[in-house]
C-alpha cells in the first residue's frame, strides 16, 4: 500500500511536533532538576514525617509524569478543536508552575511561598485535565497520574514546611 506524500508530511510534523513538546516539558522538568541538583542531600535533613516516600523515587516518578505530560499536550495538539490552543495554554501555565517549585522549595528554602505556588499548581494542572478532557479524553487520563501526585506532594509540602523551621 501506497502513502500519499500529504501523509507522509503528516506523519513527519506530527513526528516532530512529539519531539519538540517532549523537549520542551524536559527542558522545564531540567530546570526544576538543577534546582534539585542537592536535593537528596537536602530532603534527607529534613524533619519528615514516616509516610514520606525515600528521595530516590522521585526522579523516575518524575521522569515518567514528564513523559506522561507531554504525551497528553500532543494528543491534544493534533486535535482541530476550537479550545485547542486555550488548553495547550493553560498546559504551559502549568509546567512554568512545575519549573518554579522547585526553586522555591529545594533552592531558596521557601517552604510556605512553595506549598502556595503548588496549590497553584494543583488549580492549572485540574483546569489544564478539565480542559483537556474537553477535547481528548485520553490526554486528560494521562494527567491523572500528575495530580494525584502533586496531591501527595503538596501534603508533603505542608507537612515538611510545618515540621522545618528552617523552611520560611
Amino acid at each position: 500500500m501506497k502513502t500519499s506524500a500529504s501523509s507522509q508530511h503528516s506523519l513527519i510534523r506530527q513526528s516532530l511536533m512529539l519531539i519538540f513538546i517532549l523537549a520542551v516539558t524536559y527542558a522545564v522538568a531540567t530546570i526544576g532538576s538543577i534546582a534539585s541538583i542537592n536535593a537528596p542531600d537536602f530532603y534527607q535533613q529534613l524533619n519528615q514525617p514516616d509516610w514520606s516516600p525515600p528521595a530516590w523515587l522521585f526522579g523516575p516518578v518524575w521522569t515518567l509524569l514528564y513523559t506522561l505530560m507531554a504525551i497528553a499536550a500532543w494528543l491534544v495538539w493534533r486535535t482541530s478543536h476550537p479550545a485547542r490552543n486555550g488548553a495547550l495554554g493553560l498546559y504551559a501555565l502549568q509546567l512554568g508552575l512545575n519549573g518554579l517549585w522547585s526553586w522555591l522549595f529545594f533552592s531558596w528554602s521557601l517552604g510556605a511561598l512553595a506549598f502556595v505556588e503548588i496549590i497553584l499548581l494543583w488549580f492549572a494542572i485540574a483546569m489544564t485535565l478539565q480542559a483537556f478532557w474537553k477535547i481528548q479524553k485520553a490526554a486528560a487520563l494521562l494527567l491523572l497520574p500528575y495530580l494525584l501526585w502533586v496531591s501527595f506532594a503538596a501534603l508533603l509540602n505542608w507537612n515538611l514546611w510545618q515540621n522545618n523551621p528552617a523552611l520560611l
